[in-house]
């Protein structure tokens, strides 16, 4: 029996902690861009001003609120005007829950293709949507913010990184 099926998952889950405590509050990132989405992004509770359509989709399909403001201020901090919910659509393509397997990975593709973000909503909900999550980060060319809740995959000039949150 391997070694990593013995150990409980309560140590599992602090060496995940661990792994991530490097880039708690923006310590330890490298990329301005990446620093500033953590300051001025992640770790504000409040919406910043502008458009409240991605926000308001996010909460209709059941997101928690918390995760909902962060991806709204991502939006406007980043300057995307339109979304697309499961569709390759706007600047920013969000995937849910509802979109996974070869549908999730058309969307990543299409993203890539058309220089647009992709965020994946809960890339920890199961076994598979995880490893399929690892598999597109591992192919991704550019950057990349796993934030627990969602992944970001930037399509656009950064270099290839990738930041566990």
């Amino acid at each position: 029996m391997p070694l990593r099926s013995r150990i409980p998952r309560g140590v599992e889950l602090l060496r995940n902690r661990l792994a991530r405590a490097r880039y708690f509050r923006g310590h330890g990132v490298h990329s301005p861009f990446v620093y500033d989405l953590v300051r001025e992004v992640f770790m504000r509770r409040e919406l910043l001003p502008g458009d409240r359509g991605l926000y308001e989709a996010l909460l209709r399909a059941g997101v928690p609120q918390r995760r909902a403001v962060q991806l709204q201020n991502a939006a406007i901090r980043c300057g995307y005007a339109t979304f697309g919910m499961n569709r390759a659509e706007g600047d920013l393509y969000v995937a849910t829950c509802d979109l996974s397997g070869e549908g999730l990975s058309a969307l990543v593709r299409d993203a890539a293709a058309s220089g647009s973000t992709v965020a994946v909503l809960a890339p920890y909900a199961n076994d598979e949507r995880q490893a399929l999550c690892r598999r597109i980060v591992a192919a991704h060319r550019s950057t990349s913010v796993d934030n627990r809740g969602y992944l970001l995959l930037f399509n656009n000039y950064l270099p290839k990184q990738h930041f566990r949150l």
